[in-house]
């Protein structure tokens, strides 16, 4: 219970910070024709604030099934090597029904958090997921309802919530380890080169930010390899 207890006290600023995000999703989905219980239900359902934005768009278009495949994979593919980055510090006990479940609730936020930890335990991940899945659902409730009341000016402004958020998590633990700072500022170097680079620049989002961490990762993996564990027993 403590563990949990942890973990929702962690997730407490990540709910916030979807709360406030999500409110704009929730206006942009009335705003395309969708009632409010099916933007709400989208969310419940997948908590990915690019895919379900992109799914919206696709639906508001006319688009087929495959097309929104495609989108949702390229943009959510991510979500897999994190998930397979945070496998290495689950705890034993983290059973594979459990890293199906839990699975569901993986983000960018939630992944930075516990990826923190030594070891992320079930019931740290469980009550680390209890605030964002409760934040992102009541704060599209909140948008659908309000329909199209607020202006683009404040939907704009909500929009850049979830990236000062972002920086909130991650900039503490580059001022720790000269590491994170460096892989930070390889990824940052690879997604502006997909950015500005013609014809790079053409390769959806999903693609381009998996690409940008993995060169990253595989970069640092060869200028500074952590020690093997068996290495310092020695």
């Amino acid at each position: 219970m403590n563990e949990f207890k942890k973990g929702v006290k962690a997730g407490v600023p990540i709910g916030l910070g979807y709360l406030s995000v999500s409110i704009g999703f929730g206006i942009f989905s009335v705003a395309n024709g969708l009632y409010w219980w099916q933007a709400v239900l989208i969310s419940m359902l997948c908590l990915t604030s690019a895919g379900q934005l992109a799914g919206v768009r696709i639906m508001a278009a006319g688009g087929t099934y495959i097309s929104t495949l495609i989108s949702q994979l390229t943009i959510n593919i991510r979500y897999s090597f994190m998930s397979i980055s945070l496998s290495q510090k689950l705890d034993k006990r983290f059973s594979v029904p459990r890293k199906a479940v839990f699975g569901f609730f993986m983000t960018d936020e939630i992944f930075a958090v516990a990826s923190t930890r030594d070891v992320v335990t079930t019931s740290f991940f469980a009550g680390l997921s209890v605030m964002p899945f409760i934040g992102w659902t009541v704060g599209t409730l909140t948008g659908a309802l309000l329909g199209n009341i607020l202006n683009a000016a404040i939907m704009s402004a909500m929009g850049l919530a979830i990236y000062g958020m972002f920086v909130a998590i991650v900039v503490p633990e580059m001022k720790e380890n000269r590491n994170v700072l460096m892989t930070a500022c390889i990824a940052m170097a690879v997604s502006c080169i997909f950015y500005y680079v013609p014809v790079l620049n053409m390769v959806s989002i999903g693609i381009s930010i998996s690409i940008s961490a993995l060169a990253a990762a595989f970069i640092m993996a060869i200028l500074r390899p952590l020690p093997d564990i068996n290495d310092e027993d020695i």
